[in-house]
């Protein structure tokens, strides 16, 4: 039998225990990405300051208090399966330290809460939180709380931070206990959420793919920038233009935020992912567990529209988007995977929108008063690049907050830089009465070797430099098909291809997909035109345009798995794939398809960890948690498999 590995003994002491909701399993799987490859901050951390009367003892007290009061602050999470467990209010010691500082200014908490933020929290085993008490003099200046995703989210730390400071000043704590995320399980809404998944894969499908890259960002550009700009100026403009327009000031940030990259990309209809706090009911309000989510708001400027149009139709649009705020992230990114191979192409939203909509006057007091009103920081790394430009908003103490991360082949250093402060600077043009009506074109077209297909843009010499990568590729040609467009159908992508004998346009097409996922600005081709090389001239071989199913999409050959790799990890995803784990060895496995994705098999994230463990127990690794979740085919995935090194026996060394 194909095991499933067991997982380690668990804490003992556990009061109840059962599934993880669907929210909570995007962020326990999540967890199990490499750090350089994850966008979200794993974990959160913030922090708030201590009254002058408060002591140690006082702070002890409220955050034992807070623990008895959330469970969520109990619980940990398996980790194979997506369970949780809640423990007794005193199952483990507070996860308190206590550092020693000279002040308690804004400075030294920035570097201090970013310290705390950076140490890993075993949520398996220890509570899902970690808390520093800043002492100066020997007295609690500050206190800052890191909490894990998968049970706490940014709401959930700032309504707990938010009744920490309560305490401090003396308030009461409150006496009726919060919903646990256990409690929310049973009642999920189903019907609701595949409703969501097939919004989000209608929008997914129906808008542009590299909507920003053509237009910045540093080419074959690698890693990320991470930036923060705050500006005075900003918060009242947005009051201002909040009023005027009838709208929220989140939203008519969203609005500028459009308008910018319409005007930037000449694109006026592209996806937004907007987070929300599904907390509308009034006993979540003060729940700490993870409830956020995001919503697909369609961005759908038109040219020549004045600032308060754009204002009216992204409110619209969110508004009609946050019936869609619960759903099953495993379901949807497995839908998506299998949406994408059919396609030929990912889509991602081009911007994700978040906002801080809570008062935060729990923070340590700053003065926020550089000449001009605002102030930037900024920081690069060579992270894996992401494909999505992602914005907060936060409104504390008279500020403007703007945190913005993006890959630096979207927009290198200066061009990030540049957003927020070009962002600021639309909103006082419009707060002085200005319309700043939608472009209708870009300022400068875009970069060369980009073209702008149906599906969104693809840049030709990514096309041509993976197909280039298949063993039996020569030489390659891409460009778009003039006589589709001559003949009125939709103009497609061609490439044409001098291959070895026996190449066929099916493995060329083959072999794109599984590289969608990894190179930004890839798109599978509509036709391939394939010539041979023989001892004789050249001669066209296959000039046919791709087969199609009844779907309108290219079927794909299946093929057993082969190698020893292939093996175990055809093993290995026949043990988790539903209907439980079959009879076999990794050097026997039953049949699956290597020529499709883990999707495919009907295999979503959440059975992910068991897999990577299978493997690891079948000898192999090098295979990474959110590349097993893409559109890459089980065949290739397979060619990243590496043998683990033998072990060493008891006493001696590894054998021969």
């Amino acid at each position: 039998m194909n095991h499933l590995p067991q997982p380690a003994p668990r804490p003992t002491a556990i009061t109840r225990s059962g599934p993880l909701t669907w929210i909570q399993q995007w962020h326990w799987f999540e967890h199990t990405i490499p750090a350089a490859r994850r966008v979200n901050p794993t974990p959160l951390a913030d922090h708030c300051h201590v009254p002058a009367s408060a002591t140690v003892a006082d702070v002890l007290a409220a955050l034992a208090s807070l623990t008895a009061r959330h469970e969520a602050l109990r619980t940990t999470v398996d980790p194979l399966r997506p369970v949780q467990y809640v423990h007794p209010a005193h199952w483990a010691p507070l996860p308190v330290d206590y550092v020693d500082v000279l002040d308690a200014d804004a400075e030294t908490l920035e570097t201090a809460t970013a310290a705390l933020a950076a140490r890993p929290i075993d949520a398996e085993r220890d509570p899902p939180w970690l808390a520093r008490v800043l002492l100066a003099g020997g007295k609690p200046r500050a206190v800052l709380i890191a909490a894990h995703h998968v049970l706490i989210d940014g709401w959930g730390l700032a309504v707990l931070i938010n009744q920490l400071h309560h305490q401090l000043r003396g308030g009461d704590a409150p006496l009726e206990g919060c919903p646990h995320p256990l409690d929310m399980a049973a009642t999920q809404p189903l019907e609701r959420a595949r409703v969501a998944e097939r919004e989000w894969l209608t929008r997914l499908a129906g808008n542009p793919t590299g909507v920003l890259a053509p237009f910045g960002g540093t080419p074959d550009g690698a890693g990320r920038h991470r930036l923060q700009h705050r500006s005075v100026d900003a918060y009242a403009d947005l009051d201002l233009l909040a009023h005027r327009h009838g709208a929220s000031p989140e939203v008519v940030l969203l609005a500028a935020l459009a308008h910018d990259i319409a005007a930037r990309t000449g694109e006026h209809r592209f996806l937004a992912s907007v987070v929300v706090s599904n907390r509308a009911r009034a006993d979540l309000r003060n729940s700490v567990g993870v409830r956020a989510l995001t919503v697909p708001v369609q961005i759908d400027l038109r040219p020549g529209a004045a600032f308060g149009e754009v204002v009216a139709s992204v409110a619209a649009a969110s508004a009609a988007a946050y019936r869609h705020g619960q759903w099953r992230p495993a379901e949807l990114v497995a839908a998506q995977a299998r949406m994408d191979r059919r396609r030929g192409v990912v889509t991602v939203p081009t911007i994700e929108y978040n906002c801080y909509a809570w008062p935060r006057d729990y923070l340590v007091p700053a003065q926020y008063d550089p000449p001009g009103g605002s102030a930037t920081w900024s920081t690069s790394a060579p992270d894996d690049p992401c494909e999505t430009l992602y914005v907060d908003l936060g409104r504390d103490e008279g500020v403007v907050t703007l945190d913005v991360t993006v890959g630096d082949h979207l927009l290198d250093a200066g061009q990030a830089m540049a957003l927020p402060v070009r962002l600021c600077r639309l909103l006082r043009t419009l707060a002085d009465g200005d319309e700043c009506p939608v472009p209708q074109r870009p300022p400068t077209p875009a970069a060369p070797g980009w073209w702008r297909a149906p599906q969104g843009w693809v840049r030709l010499s990514d096309v041509e430099d993976v197909l280039r990568g298949h063993p039996g590729v020569h030489d390659v040609t891409a460009a778009p098909s003039g006589e589709a467009a001559e003949q009125g159908e939709e103009p497609r992508l061609v490439a044409h291809v001098l291959v070895d004998p026996g190449v066929t346009s099916d493995d060329l097409h083959h072999h794109v997909l599984d590289h969608l996922g990894e190179v930004p600005g890839l798109m599978a081709p509509g036709r391939y035109v394939l010539t041979e090389i023989t001892h004789q001239p050249p001669r066209p071989r296959d000039q046919l345009r791709l087969g199609t199913d009844d779907t309108g999409f290219r079927p794909i050959p299946s093929r057993p798995p082969a190698t020893r790799a292939e093996r175990a990890l055809a093993a290995a995803v026949a043990a988790v794939a539903p209907g439980g784990p079959p009879a076999g060895t990794p050097d026997s496995p039953d049949t699956v398809d290597m020529s499709r994705c883990l999707a495919d098999h009907g295999v979503t994230l959440v059975a992910i960890p068991q897999l990577l463990a299978l493997l690891h127990q079948f000898g192999f690794a090098g295979i990474t948690s959110d590349e097993l979740a893409g559109t890459a085919s089980l065949g290739h995935l397979a060619t990243a498999l590496e043998p683990l090194p033998p072990r060493a026996p008891r006493g001696g060394e590894a054998s021969p």
